[in-house]
């Protein structure tokens, strides 16, 4: 029976103590480890599973956490968790009060920076390095980012000033020709073109001994065409893209030969100077068969049968929202060609992947790269196509000035598709769409709206297309509501909410997935005396003023109730409403998130904790009507 040397491992000086064949055993005891927890609890299991050997040599060879290691995005840490004192605590990943399921600066003094975003390890790194020269330490920071981070424009901006200032830094390319679905794009292809290490390195040798052989004059010849040794290792290799930035380029290099990386590391450690990248290829889903053969679909995942890689069965019933939006999507672009879909890396993630197969010619998936994402939905727009912006709401922020400046300036017809609005769950905070209504709300021209179940999303997307102008549809993460899907969609009138309960003590004010919750309220509130109007927003701009003041001014209270931060959001618009029309004597209570991030756990947890669940807005109301 092989040694489980994870159990001896408690921090990466042990790591340090292990010989080679140690070290792969090690190896393959994480990768059990990772397999076995992740079927339970869910989580990122490919990424994770092809980092095992590059992140073991790291901390080999790296005097962490003095030298600092940051992790670009931070899906792929789960090796670095275990060897940081965290093996005990990892079956708790991504579970309530557990293990973050990101690096957490907070959690671990070897967790040099908060990640979640894509494409921030380089520029995070780069002010690390910077800092310990001014501080004249001799520490080295390293940023290991994959391949489909490094189409996000953020990495290349970092490149260029890295390269410029000249400073130790270390790059790790970790190319596994992937990012959540297989890369795109001309630069991907780029970095595709690969000679294994052996291959380059023995053909450099051949080259030097046959010119050496020529005695002096040898040494000269070696010189008069070094270029053209490098322009031999460029053709061959991205090298000459990184070199054009002042980086000395070593690679590309085999990501699961330890032995391999371990020399290559302690070689970059020890006499480098300046910016360096490490061109390392590994294979996403590396050592679990159902992962390798399909690590798109392994990349983020659910519990699921160890033995088999089968999915456990989900208790959820209803279509996903997310599934309604694609369906609807690939609907509506049936009968209006002007209809084209963009994503940023995720066409799984956004339902998009019918819309590709059956429209491949008016589908783009333009990497991570949120801000061209925007801006090239917006040239689309000038030229009559009607452009749907498909991307996580947390994601969207990156775009923020693109949709300002791009989009709503220009008053453009294009929507953007707000998948995961509000808390996501297990993912935390650097994945909780819940500033979304906060940041859209303000710009000109924009019409921002959440459906309050699955049949609501269609009619809202069918009329954001019908809308000459840039609108935006919001919606969770997850299951509807179960409701019935019309067969035929019509036309909202923008900025119409509609009355769903008559009641003449307090008026609840949910948007989007609180509606459900504020009806059930309603029925509560009804068994203790408390008569509830409820109304469906549907619209946070522009606001139904007509309808809500109309219930306001019959109620005389008001809660409002959002999945999102309270400051600034749904609530705050309604209090914008109440006081500029002269009603600031009516009560209102606004039910959200409060100044703080939110911490990852399940949905329901996080409603619940953030006081926005049916017994919430149930006590909030009570409370309100004692006050009175």
């Amino acid at each position: 029976m092989e040694q489980n040397i994870l159990q001896s491992i408690n921090s990466p000086e042990d790591v340090r103590q292990l010989n080679l064949n140690e070290l792969e055993q090690l190896a393959a005891n994480i990768r059990e480890e990772i397999v076995e927890t992740v079927s339970k609890t869910g989580g990122h299991l490919a990424p994770n599973l092809g980092v095992v050997e590059l992140t073991l040599a790291l901390h080999y060879v790296f005097n962490t956490p003095a030298d600092k290691l940051i992790w670009d995005v931070g899906h792929q840490a789960y090796t670095h968790k275990i060897v940081t004192g965290r093996k005990d605590k990892f079956h708790t990943i991504r579970q309530y009060k557990g293990l973050s399921g990101f690096p957490k600066r907070s959690e671990s003094p070897y967790d040099a920076f908060d990640t979640g975003h894509s494409s921030t390890s380089i520029s995070a790194g780069l002010g690390i390095a910077i800092a310990k020269h001014l501080k004249k330490s001799k520490n080295r920071v390293i940023a290991v980012i994959g391949d489909g981070s490094m189409t996000g424009g953020m990495a290349f901006e970092a490149l260029n000033q890295a390269g410029h200032l000249d400073k130790n830094l270390i790059v790790i390319l970790n190319d596994n020709e992937m990012s959540i679905s297989p890369n795109v794009g001309a630069l991907s292809s780029f970095l595709s073109r690969k000679m294994t290490s052996k291959q380059v390195v023995k053909a450099r040798s051949e080259l030097k001994h046959l010119l050496k052989s020529f005695s002096n004059i040898g040494e000269n010849i070696l010189q008069v065409l070094k270029k053209s040794e490098e322009s031999f290792k460029s053709f061959f290799t991205p090298g000459m893209l990184f070199e054009a930035l002042k980086f000395e380029y070593i690679g590309p290099i085999p990501g699961h030969q330890i032995d391999n990386l371990i020399e290559t590391f302690k070689n970059v450690r020890d006499f480098s100077h300046g910016p360096v990248l490490i061109h390392v290829i590994t294979k996403k889903g590396k050592g679990y068969q159902p992962a390798e053969e399909n690590p798109g679909d392994y990349h983020g995942v659910g519990p699921f049968n160890l033995e088999n890689g089968v999915p456990v069965p989900s208790a959820e019933t209803a279509i996903s929202y997310t599934r309604c939006f694609g369906d609807t999507l690939v609907h509506l672009a049936e009968k209006n060609p002007k209809i084209v879909a963009i994503t940023a890396a995720m066409p799984a993630g956004t339902g998009l992947m019918n819309f590709a197969r059956r429209f491949p010619n008016r589908f783009f998936d333009v990497g991570i790269a949120e801000q061209h994402a925007v801006t090239f939905a917006a040239g689309l727009a000038t030229e009559g196509m009607h452009p749907v912006v498909a991307i996580y709401s947390t994601f969207l922020q990156r775009a923020l000035d693109q949709v300002i400046h791009d989009v709503c300036l220009q008053n453009l017809p294009v929507t953007f598709a707000l998948d995961r609005g509000g808390v996501v769950g297990d993912d935390g905070p650097t994945h909780h769409g819940v500033f979304d209504l906060n940041y859209l709300r303000f710009i000109p021209n924009l019409v921002l709206m959440a459906p309050k179940d699955e049949n609501e999303l269609q009619h809202m997307l069918h009329t954001a297309i019908q809308h000459d102008g840039p609108t935006a549809v919001r919606y969770p993460r997850g299951a509807g509501e179960g409701v019935e899907l019309s067969d035929n969609l019509s036309e909202i009138p923008i900025g119409k909410g509609e009355l769903l309960r008559e009641g003449k003590d307090i008026l609840l004010l949910p948007i989007g997935n609180r509606v459900y919750p504020a009806l059930e309220a309603a029925k509560g509130l009804e068994k203790v005396g408390i008569d509830a109007a409820v109304i469906n927003p549907r619209f946070i701009k522009p606001l139904d003023n007509e309808l809500i003041i109309e219930w306001a001014e019959k109620t005389g209270r008001v809660v409002t109730v959002e999945d999102n931060a309270r400051m600034g959001g749904f609530g705050s618009a309604v209090l914008e409403l109440l006081a500029s029309s002269n009603h600031s004597h009516i009560k209102v209570t606004t039910l959200g998130y409060g100044d703080k991030y939110m911490e990852h756990a399940t949905q329901e947890i996080l409603w619940r904790k953030g006081k926005i669940d049916v017994p919430a807005i149930i006590n909030a109301a009570m409370e309100m009507m004692d006050e009175s």
